[in-house]
């Protein structure tokens, strides 16, 4: 801890609940086997690939043989099935709780098994689960009731854990958790968009914050051909610091590979489980808002059943005293939490900061892309008491006032018709505006109510890497990679201006992925990749590349598949032709032009700001 700014130690029983070491996590696996699901060819992939790839992936400690995580499976439509797979079986055993409203754990010996130890009998359930409810006609399904059967069973088993639910539709069969379908996306970008964008009632709030308090993190894998209530729903995975993924008519030869990907990433990705974070500081500063997906039952202990590297939060530090220069600030971020192998640890983070009394000191030093972050998550939390314009209008506010601030105390004298932007900060414009025009902030009626309250879940655990591209996605030309080597290319501005008719270019924003193809671009370049004789006859409807054996194709595929490992989410791809139907949800990402909605362009939005900083000048 002398010559480290980051360590960790192995936690006491002082240090742990009921002054016990705890036991290894458990992963439940919760598969809907409704009509839709069953239909959509769902179940029959999740069972086959939990088989052959997702279970011998389970996470385990550096050094250790194999996983000492816990497995459970169930399934449900209107009831729930909970499956005994101890290893001893000849075959598994189903048992079936129908009661919805006294929900129970029917068995807790050879519920939780470890894989090695019950893998033929686990096999076996996964082969017949396809079989079992192949001809189900059950179009209803329950939600709340599967979670706090999970929640139970973890508790009872004395483990934390994770849930993995694979969800299809809105839960409206009757019991706890019932939800009415109140979709009306004309409200979006309205004064009452906060009626659809916050929780119907708060059941799923209140599992969540009792998931929380048993070291149960809920991730929500949805597939849904209609509206799912994202909104409701996604509160348990909010509070427990789950994640949540939507693939939207679901057909597992489309969608298949892009599931499977953020599955088995999910799965093999280290994670803490039943986490404490608290930060402590030096004399003159504290912590004094928190930002992200989490629970907080007081001021100081931010809770996360589970937290992983796709997880991030923001901390607000105030000084609330005057600082020396000399003597500097100091953070410590300290973390209890579970690992994987069953262990309890404390995790540090000390951090040594300079500070300042001088405002071009200030100025200098900023970091434009966490700031972004930040005012990108405090919008999102700002938008579920305000209306839209009010939130646009207090991000340009802020802009105008840093700016303004800068021009006043720092800049060297010039003329007031110029606008002086600090080294740092000489971005702060164009991402602003981003923020300001993005689904998340302003999705209006073109894309879905749960579309949008996923994009803001989601951008509420983004770290500052993640937003910096989800706000101002990269274009990357790829009609020319044999002359870059193994490189990719350099990005370009998100302009169609920059987009010539001969060229191919790749967008991608962390959640989206585009191939852009001019109606010009060379016939030899569409037959190495494509296999066919001109851009017109490219198969759009494929999202997959063919494996074609020439250094073009090998190229693309290789960029692509570089790019898709950068991210914590498998980026699909979306063929798109110039002048096609698509073209116009691709423009939609080119962030710098004039939106489709309205929204400013970004000199539209510079002459903007430049109004409101000569107002607040004089």
């Amino acid at each position: 801890e002398l010559c480290l700014g980051s360590y960790e130690f192995v936690a006491t029983k002082d240090y742990c609940k009921n002054g016990a070491l705890p036991n290894a996590p458990a992963f439940i696996f919760m598969i809907d086997v409704s009509y839709n699901s069953i239909k959509s060819g769902l179940v029959h992939l999740i069972c086959e690939r939990l088989k052959e790839d997702i279970l011998v992936n389970l996470p385990k400690e550096v050094g250790q043989e194999e996983s000492e995580v816990r497995v459970g499976f169930v399934t449900y439509a209107k009831e729930i099935h909970f499956y005994n797979v101890k290893g001893n079986l000849a075959q598994p055993q189903m048992l079936v709780v129908s009661d919805l409203n006294d929900v129970f754990v029917p068995l807790l010996d050879g519920f939780l098994v470890k894989l090695s130890e019950s893998e033929a009998v686990i096999d076996s359930l996964l082969s017949q689960i396809p079989e079992m409810f192949a001809e189900s006609r059950e179009t209803e399904t329950v939600l709340g009731p599967v979670i706090q059967a999970g929640l139970d069973a973890l508790k009872s088993a004395d483990r934390s854990g994770k849930l993995y639910i694979f969800h299809t539709s809105l839960p409206i069969a009757e019991a706890p958790g019932k939800l009415k379908n109140r979709d009306d996306r004309k409200l979006l970008g309205t004064e009452k968009e906060k009626t659809i964008l916050t929780p119907q009632n708060n059941f799923y709030t209140k599992l969540g914050q009792d998931c929380v308090g048993v070291g149960c993190s809920v991730d929500l894998f949805l597939f849904p051909n209609a509206y799912v209530d994202v909104a409701t729903i996604s509160e348990v995975c909010r509070l427990t610091g789950g994640n949540l993924y939507k693939y939207s008519y679901f057909q597992a030869d489309l969608d298949g590979e892009r599931f499977l990907e953020d599955l088995k990433y999910n799965v093999m990705n280290q994670s803490a489980f039943d986490a404490i974070l608290r930060v402590r500081a030096s004399t003159g500063i504290r912590a004094v808002d928190f930002l992200g997906n989490f629970y907080m039952s007081n001021t100081t202990d931010v809770e996360m059943a589970a937290v992983d590297r796709e997880q991030s939060m923001n901390v607000e530090i105030k000084h609330d005293d005057k600082l020396n220069e000399a003597d500097g600030a100091f953070i410590q971020v300290a973390v209890l939490y579970t690992s994987v192998g069953g262990q309890r640890r404390l995790r540090i983070h000390n951090l040594a900061l300079n500070c300042c009394t001088q405002m071009a000191d200030l100025f200098r030093n900023t970091e434009l892309d966490t700031l972004i972050n930040y005012m990108a998550k405090h919008a999102v939390r700002t938008s579920l008491n305000s209306n839209p314009k009010q939130v646009r209008e207090g991000i340009m506010s802020q802009v105008a006032q840093i700016l303004a601030c800068y021009r006043k105390n720092c800049s060297t004298p010039a003329p007031m018709g110029q606008l002086i932007l600090p080294e740092s900060m000489k971005l702060l414009p164009l991402y602003s505006n981003c923020v300001v025009k993005s689904d998340a902030l302003q999705g209006g009626s073109e894309i879905s109510t749960d579309d949008r309250s996923f994009l803001m879940l989601k951008l509420n655990s983004m770290d500052v890497s993640s937003t910096q591209v989800f706000f101002y996605p990269r274009l990357i030309p790829m009609h020319d990679l044999e002359s870059h080597g193994d490189r990719i290319p350099a990005a370009i501005r998100c302009s169609v201006e920059r987009l010539r008719d001969n060229g191919v270019y790749l967008l991608e924003n962390g959640l989206s992925m585009f191939l852009w193809i001019g109606h010009n671009v060379e016939p030899q370049w569409v037959q190495k990749v494509f296999s066919v004789q001109s851009a017109a006859q490219i198969d759009i409807d494929k999202c997959k590349l063919n494996d074609l054996d020439n250094p073009v194709s090998q190229k693309l595929r290789d960029a692509i598949n570089s790019i898709r490992g950068e991210r914590c989410r498998y980026m699909k791809l979306t063929i798109v032709r110039q002048r096609d139907k698509l073209e116009p949800w691709f423009n939609h990402f080119l962030v710098e032009d004039k939106g489709n909605n309205g929204s400013a362009s970004y000199v539209d939005f510079l002459r903007h700001i430049y109004g409101e900083i000569r107002n607040l000048l004089s």
